[in-house]
Order: C-alpha cells, then structure tokens, then sequence
C-alpha cells in the first residue's frame, strides 16, 4: 500500500497549503485568487500559519508576479483593517502576528518592482498603513509600514499617491527624532515587561534576552533609518523642504546614524546631502551652526558616507547666498581635504575643493562678507605647494635630494625635542621640515604631519590634531588608512566629546593594526593594542543608539557611565608612541626613488607618550 493512501485528506478545506500543492495550473490560480478574497472575512483559528508562508515566499521571490495578479495586495489591505478595526480577533488565537506579516509581504513585494507598486497602490494599500504609521498598534508594526510607504515613494508613478496622504511626511520626521526612545521605553527597558509576540518575532523564537535586545537594537535603528528614507523621497520634491527643514529637525539630523548595527544606511547625513542640493535647503541648513560644525567633523572622519558631508558643504560653500555664513567653519575643515585625489567616485576631489574655494574668495572681495586673511593664506599656501610640485618635476634629482635632506635634518631636530619634552619647539620644526620637504614626497609629509598632531594632542590643542591627522590620512595611499594618525584623530575627537568620530577612526585604526605587517606588532600575540580596546569600549557606551534615551529614562546615570579609556599599561605601545614611518616600511632604512621619496627613523619615544597619557588623563 502507498503512502499516499495512509495520509488522510486534510480537514481544512480551501487550505493554503493545500492549494499550492494543485498540479493543475488552472485549478490553483483559482483557488489562490478564492483564497486571497475570503481569507480576510473568516475567523478560522490558524490563519496565521498561511500568512507567514506568504511572508517566506515573498522575502525569497519578491519579484514573482504570481500572487501580485491574484489579489495577494487587496487581502493584505484587508487584513491589516481587520486587526485595526476588530480588536477582539485580533487579540485571538495567534492573529496579533496578522498585521505585521501583511506590511511586510507589501513591502517585499514593492521593493524592486514599480508595476508591483502600482498594483499596490490601486489595490488600496496606503491608508492602513498609514494607520499603522501612526502608532495604531505598535513600534513593530510602525517599521514594517515606514518600509513599505518607503518602497511605494520611491518610484515615479507611485510617488504622488503618497505625498497625496499629506500626514505621512509629519509622521515619519516625528518618527525619525522619537523612534529610539520608543523602541527603549517601550521594549528594550524592561526586559519582563516584553511583548511575547515582538520576542518571537525579532528572534523568530530562537534567542533569549540578550538576543532580543540586540535585536531592538538593530530595528530601532532601521524604524528611524526607513522614516528618513521615505522622508528624503519627499525632499527630492522643492514644495516639502520648508517642512522638513524644520530647524528642531534639522539639528538632530546630523546625530541620527545607522550605528555600528546599520552602517548601510547614510541615514542623517544622506537626507541632508538631499537637502543641500536644493537651493531652498541650503538657506536653512546654513543657519543652524550646529549642523555645519557636523558636517565639517563627518567630512572629516572615516565615516563611509564622508563624502555626502564634503558635498554639503562645498554646496554651501558655492552657493553666494549661504557662503558668507558658512565660510568661516567650513573653509578650514574642506582646506584640510585639499590634497586628497580620489575618495570612491569622486575623482580630483581636491582640485575641486580649492575651486570652490578660490571662486568664494574672488564672489566676496572686500566688505561686510569678506574672507577672512587666515582662510585666504591657507589658501594661497595649498596652491602655492601645487605651484611647488610643478617646478619639482623640472627641478634636478640632486637638488630634489638636497631639499629632502634639509627636511630630514629638521624633522630629526624636532625628534630630538619632543624626546626632551619640549612639545611646542618640535611642533615648530615639523613645520618648518613641511615647508622644506619636497611636495612630491607624500610618504614624509605624512610622517610630518602625524607627528606634528601629536604634538597637538600633548598641547592639549585637539582641533589642530584634527586638522593635521586628517591631512596626513588624505595624503597617504589608500587615503584614511594611516593607523597612527587614524588613532590620533581618535584621540582628538575623544578630547572633544565626540564619540561617533573618535570609535570610527579607533575601529579603522584596529582594523589596521590586526593588518599590519609592523614587526613591533607581529611579534606579539595579539596585534590589537590594550589602549585602542579601551577606547572602543568607551565610545561604544558614548554613542550606543539608545544613550540618549536610557538617559532620559533613568536606565544609565550620564556621568558614572563614561569610563577611563587611559588605563594603567596603556602607554607602552610604540604605535602610540612612535614617530611616524610609513607603515609598510617601519622606517629601518633610506631609500631614494623615482618620487624622491625616502623612509626615516621612528624618533619620538615612549617616555614622552606616556607624559601624553599623564595629560590626557588630567
């Protein structure tokens, strides 16, 4: 006897899976379609158990046009009002899953096809998710509707039946700037007062509570990420940036970031680019100082999204009705970009800047918006070292050499001042080694420049850290990965409080020491200095996403929570410590080549570093 004849007929009839099981493929386009149309109006226990295969299906075929010709929207719709309207079925059995499977199954849908998304749209799917939108249910339910209005925005054909729902947009920008307190007082701050149907979901029932939180974590951070996307498909459109320019929005923006748990996402920053490309966003972004001071630390930072903050700013920099308003902050932070070549698609990025630069000096000439004479020498000096670069090519390799010489003889000075502890004299000497070393010489001129930020650094002078390690980061190759002026850059942003730069140059510069071929650091054990972990660690608590609302909240006490990054045996790594070589090379000899560019020895020494742990500390 088959096994076939031992299986009972399913007592269910019209079951889902059943139907999809009909080898007829006209028999099962008519069961699918019967399914979808009376599925909303039964009460039947287990309804949830097709809706999650649809859901399967739908994240691993999203692109399938079977169920979008069947109904599959119009029952989604349907079952969505259901849940809103009828609490008491939703409240049975396990149908509180109900609502939250069938935004997604739209969103999924919706994702990559337009004529999905406008079979979607005419099958009515807006306005209940624009209920869910609105907090009807939940936080879980809000990030599933914020991802589908997002996909539905994002097309051309599409986008008008949103934008019609004129709520959405004020929705999603108080949802941007409330999200992580939601997801922290609502979920994450009592681990036993925990919805059990977000539990399973966000493990999918396979975690306990340290996996729920991670979890939380991850889509609190997509909830505010999605509401800025779909709030960036509106400010493509001149009519909705007054309203999002909001300035109570426009000041956080710069603070709202994937994290470490949704670095994909520009988040903050890529809405803001959006703005700033419009000449009515320009105006307001230019009037909150606290963003173009954002901006200029982002663009000067390991960010992935650094170059969206450069645009921001060389946009505001060309605009003449924003210029005079920025220029004075955003100058000094572009001019330190200036000789960076390619940074991702941006190629020549630095001749652009000091385009943009020399036109802002020539649109204000002389009065009331006149360029100060400190931004205007900076200038003159970046383009008289391009001027310096052409005359080397012509200039003799023995007079090449000469000048390379007289920089090693004064960056050696400077060596031997910082060794005796006179800070500020060896910073004037690696200034004079830069005025002297061949333009030519990138590899040097690194060295000069991250040494002279360590001098910044002990002198307690973290912008000018700042300015020199990242003039360094963009003069070496690859740009962003010299990993003692990553770590310095580090330390500066430490100094001043601003914790997401500090842990990303930190994680870079990890990232580059477990790379290294350093000899003093493949000898050891572990590559990763004690000192660099430390620091993570304390940025981490300083910009974890929820800090902010735990704070507000009671969960953490701001002050006792900051942690000493500068711990006992925390200054004797010499990549804290050392002089600047090239990392490749490690500086253990002198060589000429077609470049004229040469390796020196590492001079500054762990005595003095460990006088700049005593200062930092203090």
């Amino acid at each position: 006897m088959s096994m076939d004849k031992l299986i009972p007929d399913c007592p269910y009839p019209g079951c889902f899976f059943c139907v999809m099981k009909e080898g007829n493929p006209n028999k099962r386009r008519t069961s699918i379609m019967k399914f979808f149309r009376e599925l909303p109006s039964q009460d039947d226990d287990g309804q949830v158990l097709p809706i999650s295969g649809l859901w399967n299906t739908a994240m691993a075929h999203p692109n399938d046009p079977e169920f979008i010709e069947l109904g599959i929207f119009e029952c989604m719709a349907a079952l969505i009002w259901k849940g809103l309207k009828n609490r008491r079925w939703l409240s049975h059995d396990q149908n509180i899953y109900i609502p939250y499977y069938a935004a997604h199954i739209i969103g999924s849908y919706t994702m990559n096809m337009e004529d999905f998304a406008e079979t979607a749209v005419n099958a009515g799917v807006i306005p209940p998710l624009v209920e869910l939108l609105r907090g009807r249910l939940t936080w879980v339910e809000q990030r599933v509707a914020v991802r589908a209005l997002g996909h539905l925005a994002t097309y051309a054909s599409t986008f008008p039946a949103v934008a019609s729902h004129g709520e959405i947009l004020e929705l999603c920008i108080q949802l941007a700037m409330s999200s992580l307190e939601i997801v922290y007082s609502h979920f994450y701050q009592y681990a036993d007062r925990r919805l059990s149907y977000h539990c399973d979901l966000l493990t999918r029932g396979m975690g306990g509570v340290e996996m729920e939180s991670r979890k939380a974590e991850e889509w609190a951070s997509q909830l505010q990420c999605w509401s800025l996307q779909l709030i960036n498909c509106f400010a493509f459109k001149p009519e909705f940036i007054s309203t999002i320019c909001n300035p109570e929005f426009l000041v956080k923006l710069p603070g709202m970031w994937g994290g470490l748990v949704n670095e994909n996402s520009p988040a903050g920053i890529g809405l803001l680019r959006t703005i700033c490309h419009h000449k009515f966003g320009r105006g307001p972004v230019s009037s909150c100082p606290g963003v173009i001071e954002a901006l200029c630390n982002i663009a000067r930072s390991s960010d992935d999204w650094q170059y969206m903050a450069i645009d921001c700013l060389l946009w505001l920099l060309q605009d003449p009705n924003t210029s005079h308003k920025v220029i004075e902050k955003a100058a000094p932070a572009v001019l330190d970009l200036a000789e960076i070549s390619t940074l991702g698609d941006h190629k020549k990025l630095g001749d652009s800047i000091l385009n943009v630069l020399q036109e802002c000096i020539q649109s204000h000439g002389t009065g009331r918006n006149a360029i100060s004479n400190r931004i205007k020498e900076d200038v003159e000096e970046i383009l008289h070292s391009k001027e310096r670069f052409k005359w080397e090519k012509s200039m003799p390799k023995e007079d090449l050499h000469i000048k390379q010489a007289a920089a090693l003889v004064v960056k050696l000075e400077g060596n031997s001042l910082f060794s005796s502890g006179n800070i500020a004299g060896a910073a004037s000497k690696y200034s004079e080694a830069l005025a002297l070393c061949p333009v030519r010489s990138k590899k040097e001129r690194v060295v000069l420049y991250s040494n002279r930020a360590q001098c910044y650094l002990l002198l307690q002078q973290p912008l000018s850290a700042i300015s020199d390690a990242t003039r360094a980061l963009c003069l070496h190759n690859p740009v962003n990965r010299h990993a003692k002026s990553l770590w310095r850059r580090a330390q500066a942003y430490d100094m001043l409080g601003l914790a997401k730069e500090s842990l990303l140059d930190a994680i870079l510069f990890i990232n580059e020491c477990s790379q290294s071929t350093d000899p003093d650091l493949s000898s050891r054990q572990n590559k990763v200095p004690d000192y660099a972990e430390r620091l993570v660690k304390k940025q981490m608590r300083a910009a974890w996403l929820f800090r902010e609302a735990a704070i507000k909240h009671g969960g953490i006490d701001c002050e006792a929570d900051v942690g000493d990054v500068y711990g006992q045996g925390s200054d004797d790594s010499e990549w804290e410590t050392a002089s600047e070589s090239d990392a490749e090379n490690d500086g253990r000899k002198e060589r000429n080549n077609d470049d004229g560019e040469w390796k020196n020895d590492e001079g500054i020494t762990d005595k003095i570093d460990k006088h700049s742990t005593r200062e930092m500390k203090r």
